[in-house]
């Protein structure tokens, strides 16, 4: 009989003797090291259970897209911090992680809260229709919608769903509810929306049974890479100083009476 009792905290996650670490049920050295990915023991790990060959390969596949983008906020940020303390590496990374958010980078959370919207409704097509107009009446962003660099289309996404439609093993309700929002939302804005990345990852992560309140996880750990060689490339090609210089300049000063000092 277990000696917990009901109310004591408890933890799955891992465990460990003077000879042996164990996560979840499997033994590191003996089960893992060596015959398993980093993918398949982080989904183990976060899902609770053995994932599929096809949770793997999406998983893959969110990862690769999500890890960069360039000089986004999150790196930028990444980049200034590994300027002004070079010696706290890890510091730089948490400051471009900490940009993960609902503007850049983490909205596949907010498109998955309308996907479960539209899976959870009696008339999926009604309600995607009155979320694509709530939005638009009140003016505010579509998550997982419209790009500013890329257009017409995000090819990213596009890629995405069509690598997960040849899936067999998806059920491919989260790709169906997505594209009924897609087809509601160009209906309402009377314009041709793009599906960007963040949207279809929103899908293909709840096609293999991440909750949406685990999603934005994902893009934390594949950012974290992204930014390490952000740091990598600050090392051998400094930018920061020249981030720091260009704004420094490009924004001036204005006294209280709105006119430039000097």
């Amino acid at each position: 009989m277990s000696s917990v009792r009901n109310d004591t905290p408890v933890t799955r996650l891992c465990t460990h003797t003077l000879t042996s670490l164990h996560y979840r049920d499997a033994n590191l050295v003996e089960d893992l090291m060596g015959k398993k990915t980093f993918t398949e023991v982080m989904l183990m790990q976060i899902l609770g259970r053995t994932p599929r060959p096809v949770d793997m390969r999406v998983t893959d596949l969110v990862l690769i897209v999500l890890m960069e983008h360039g000089l986004t906020p999150s790196a930028i940020a990444t980049r200034l911090i590994y300027m002004s303390a070079p010696e706290n590496l890890q510091g730089a990374v948490s400051a471009g992680l900490l940009a993960v958010g609902s503007s850049f980078v983490g909205t596949m959370e907010n498109c998955s809260r309308l996907l479960d919207r539209i899976l959870a409704a009696d008339n999926p097509d009604a309600e995607a229709l009155a979320i694509a107009r709530q939005h638009r009446e009140t003016k505010s962003a579509m998550p997982g919608f419209g790009h500013h660099l890329h257009k017409p289309v995000d090819p990213r996404a596009y890629k995405l769903l069509e690598l997960a439609k040849a899936e067999p093993d998806l059920a491919g309700r989260h790709i169906h509810a997505l594209e009924t929002l897609s087809r509601a939302v160009d209906m309402v804005y009377g314009r041709s929306i793009t599906i960007n990345a963040t949207g279809a990852v929103a899908a293909l992560l709840g096609e293999i049974g991440v909750p949406t309140n685990v999603m934005r996880g994902f893009a934390v750990i594949s950012r974290a890479a992204g930014l390490v060689a952000h740091i990598v490339e600050e090392q051998q090609s400094p930018s920061g100083r020249f981030i720091w210089d260009t704004v420094e300049h490009a924004i001036p000063f204005v006294g209280e009476g709105g006119k430039e000092g000097a």
